[in-house]
């Protein structure tokens, strides 16, 4: 397994924090710092194997973590071309690319002593990377605009994102369904801005 080892500096310390294709063997490790993150219920034993799926096409895995000391700091979960639901929150007459060439940047998560390093980022190139090696000419993601001073949308735009719509109560049902919203809990109103990062 190829690991790629990146050099980031916080607050006068420096750290390695290596990048690899995810696998099965870091499943535990993503449940908890998406729980951590995200607020209980957002990603459990099922979807997690079906989320790791998704981004499997022509042997080419475009889902990818990040550690430091043996420590998951990051994760990216991407989903291949067509192989994703578009549904009442994808807006493709917008998209200006064919929908069977784009693929669907699932979940972006970075341990919170971890960012503004550029781990986010980084996580992102290699998951483009490897969605272009797939055929994916654009990305679509669901960005959280009441994340911390809406940091989410912020990095997702200086990666190159763009707004196609705003989708208030995205994961109203989630919650209704177990999924904890680290703001408001089991009825969550928060509002997902739709992007595209084309390629």
């Amino acid at each position: 397994m190829i690991t790629i080892t990146m050099l980031v500096t916080t607050e006068n310390h420096e750290h390695n924090i290596n990048y690899r294709v995810m696998s099965p063997d870091d499943f535990y490790a993503v449940i908890t710092l998406a729980t951590d993150v995200h607020g209980e219920g957002y990603i459990d034993p099922q979807s997690i194997t079906k989320w790791f799926n998704r981004g499997l096409l022509n042997n080419i895995n475009a889902s990818f973590v990040a550690y430091h000391n043996e420590v998951l700091v990051g994760f990216r979960l991407t989903f291949a071309c067509d192989t994703w639901l578009i549904d009442q929150w994808c807006t493709p007459d917008l998209w200006e690319i064919p929908t069977d060439k784009v693929c669907y940047f699932k979940c972006n998560t970075v341990d919170e002593n971890f960012r503004g390093y550029g781990i986010g980022s980084q996580l992102l190139k290699l998951s483009i990377n490897a969605a272009k090696q797939q055929g994916a000419l654009a990305g679509i993601s669901h960005l959280w605009r009441e994340s911390p001073e809406n940091s989410a949308v912020n990095y997702f735009s200086k990666c190159g994102g763009e707004l196609i719509k705003d989708h208030p109560d995205r994961w109203n049902e989630l919650s209704q369904q177990g999924y904890c919203c680290p703001i408001c809990e089991d009825d969550c109103h928060c509002t997902a801005a739709e992007m595209i990062i084309r390629f």
